[in-house]
């Protein structure tokens, strides 16, 4: 089976994800129970291992997570669009 990996990251919202969870007052199991109510499978561990960069995200997750967190996807992006500028 072949790995998602761009560069050494397996995603690249990670540092985002978590930066807005915190930022939120959420903890991840809050989050998950979120995602569960878009009828989005994630528990707390999957969460974890997105934001430790051990776990690929799906576009449809994405979405999700800047739904839950009330973000755009722009600032959810944000380090990718700072680190790789057109």
């Amino acid at each position: 089976m072949h790995e998602a990996i761009f560069y050494d990251d397996k995603n690249v919202i990670y540092k985002n994800l978590k930066f807005y969870r915190k930022k939120r007052g959420l903890t991840q199991d809050q989050l998950a129970a979120r995602m569960q109510v878009m009828n989005v499978n994630l528990g707390q561990q999957l969460i974890s291992k997105i934001e430790h960069n051990r776990r690929f995200v799906t576009d449809y997750e994405l979405v999700c997570f800047c739904r839950a967190l009330g973000v755009t996807e722009a600032e959810m992006l944000s380090d990718f669009y700072e680190k790789y500028p057109e």
